[in-house]
């Protein structure tokens, strides 16, 4: 049975992977920019929400009517300066771990660099769970699974439904076909470049509910949402949140059986193969 809850807990965490993944996987699918610094607005909506949570008393879920849009903001800015400066695949990386750098420094000198936690009367989403027979489930972890839903499925829809997501990807695919027929490459990355920084902020709030904040995070947050990205397929939104899941499933059952310390080296040893066997994500075959 334990084996079972650590399964079932693990793929649920598996959710704020997702959230935390699908930002970077569509930009650095379909603008081919490999954003770090998407790392460092995850961290900001995290601290946000800790402040507005703990200086007004509002609930940290409607912390997100201030955060989405501050956020949405500053990842179109982002991705502005990006284009104008023209930078390839691999400039982006260099520039972006630069800015993740310095908002790590913001952070940790307006907040300081101890641990901050939201205390049980502005946050009491982190001592409630639900239980289901003899399992019991966090509400941080389902909060993190639904929204891990509520955004891939509504990304999905986007991309494969609206004129915008059919434009991202034809611009993805072949770029100089896509400006002959007049899509307007800029504005089209700007607003996914800013909705990736929506995600972002509600990948901190998520991340707040149920965790200690440190301004260092970031750097622990990298490669669990590499592994996520990669094994996901690169701009594959359904993809993403499957392999979120998987990897959560995962690192939550080999924890038990073996230690935590070895859920990372099972899960990158997974990301090798994978790029060896699967170099498109282990869901090509769906998306093609």
């Amino acid at each position: 049975m334990i084996v079972i809850q650590s399964a079932i807990s693990g793929a649920l965490v598996g959710g704020l992977f997702a959230v935390m993944a699908i930002g970077m996987s569509l930009t650095w699918g379909m603008l081919r920019i490999i954003n770090l610094a998407h790392f460092g607005l995850i961290l900001l909506g995290g601290y946000l929400t800790f402040q507005l949570a703990s200086t007004s008393g509002i609930d940290p879920l409607l912390t997100l009517v201030v955060t989405v849009p501050v956020l949405f903001v500053a990842g179109a800015l982002v991705q502005l300066a990006f284009g104008r400066l023209g930078l390839s695949e691999f400039n982006s990386l260099i520039v972006s771990f630069g800015l993740l750098i310095i908002v790590v420094q913001l952070v940790s000198n307006v907040w300081s660099a101890d641990f901050q936690r939201m205390d049980a009367t502005v946050n009491p989403y982190a001592t409630r769970s639900v239980s289901l027979g003899p399992l019991a489930f966090p509400l941080p972890t389902l909060f993190a699974f639904l929204f891990g839903l509520l955004i891939v499925g509504g990304t999905h829809l986007v991309l494969a439904r609206t004129y915008p997501g059919r434009a991202l990807r034809a611009f993805a695919q072949d770029r100089a076909i896509a400006s002959a027929y007049g899509i307007d490459h800029v504005r089209l990355g700007t607003l996914l470049a800013g909705a990736a920084g929506a995600s972002a902020a509600v990948a901190g709030m998520l991340f707040a509910l149920g965790n200690a904040l440190i301004p260092t995070a970031p750097f622990e947050w990298v490669g669990i949402v590499f592994a996520v990205v990669i094994l996901g397929g690169i701009g594959d939104a359904i993809g993403t949140l499957a392999a979120g899941l998987l990897v959560g499933a995962v690192s939550g059952v080999v924890s038990v059986i073996i230690s935590p310390a070895a859920a990372p080296l099972v899960i990158f040893s997974a990301v090798i193969l994978a790029l060896l066997l699967r170099p498109n994500g282990l869901f090509a075959r769906r998306r093609a």
